[in-house]
């Protein structure tokens, strides 16, 4: 494949994780985050599980790495989705993509804490700025906070979780394709999240009437969020390496700011295009001295 195609391949991967929180945010008009979860990975696992197999690509998981595999499904999607969806339902969705890039930031720090690799200055110094970036965000000139503190807090988890997340897919990695990791994660997300939606949001689920574009926005984040965009990415992370690949992510909060304020009206301000570039910068910087393995997590 030529390197032009990878790199149109790592643009369009980017494109439908950032419109992911715009489509999110259409579904909560009409169904909860957690139906919006479950239905996602259902959509997702069963595209995922199709794909693989008709092109040969799906693998058993062997009995000794059975809990690597449920250990990273509780990660992510569990505690990640749980975090990301529920915390975007309290704030925009440019603030949320925001938040959930600076998940490479944390992922230098895990690999020293679990792989002894070496945790380099610039790795400390894109944290600070990206943290000043955030900050510069979400805080008032009076210190107070400019977004929902509950939907900070949750999206944090969804950071927390996915860094963690990493140091199970590192291992996992090494014995299985990037396909079968994630369709038998989404298998069992969506089994973890089964009980929940049924005891919760099951009746509801029932009586509700969603229209055309509700409908279509689900199924755009279980085909082309959850499951296309990661299959397109995995190309790009196999020919132009983890860290590179990485740095595209950065696309991902630039792509929902600007589609959030065509599609779903939200204020465009110098502040938050501001803080925005100086979150990316952290990030970029960040990277740049990131141990070949740290990964991005889900979108």
């Amino acid at each position: 494949m030529k390197r032009f195609q990878i790199h149109i391949l790592a643009f369009i991967s980017m494109f439908f994780w950032g419109m992911s929180y715009v489509w999110s945010k259409i579904v909560f008009e009409v169904y909860s985050p957690l139906t919006t979860i479950y239905f996602r990975l259902l959509i997702s696992f069963v595209v995922l599980f199709l794909f693989a197999y008709f092109t040969g690509q799906i693998e058993s998981i062997r009995k000794e790495d059975r809990w690597l595999l449920w250990g990273s499904a509780f990660l992510n999607p569990f505690l990640y989705f749980i975090g990301e969806n529920f915390g975007l339902s309290l704030v925009s969705a440019s603030l949320s993509a925001i938040i959930v890039s600076t998940i490479p930031i944390f992922a230098p720090f895990a690999a020293y804490f679990y792989f002894k690799e070496r945790l380099r200055p610039i790795n400390v110094a894109g944290l600070i700025i990206a943290f000043a970036g955030l900050l510069y965000i979400i805080v008032n000139k009076n210190f107070s906070l400019n977004a929902n503190p509950l939907g900070i807090l949750l999206l944090f988890l969804a950071v927390f979780s996915a860094v963690f997340y990493v140091v199970f897919l590192k291992k996992l990695s090494l014995k299985y394709s990037p396909i079968t990791i994630i369709t038998w994660q989404n298998m069992i997300g969506s089994l973890f999240f089964l009980p929940f939606f049924l005891y919760l949001d099951g009746r509801r689920f029932l009586s509700v009437h969603p229209d055309i574009m509700t409908v279509v926005s689900l199924f755009m984040l279980g085909i082309f969020a959850s499951s296309l965009a990661y299959v397109l990415f995995a190309y790009v992370v196999k020919y132009l390496g983890v860290i590179k690949s990485s740095l595209y992510t950065n696309l991902i909060p630039v792509f929902t700011v600007i589609f959030s304020f065509y599609m779903l009206g939200e204020q465009l301000s110098v502040k938050k295009i501001v803080g925005l570039i100086v979150v990316i910068c952290g990030v970029i910087l960040s990277e740049t001295g990131s141990p070949e393995w740290s990964n991005k997590s889900k979108t």
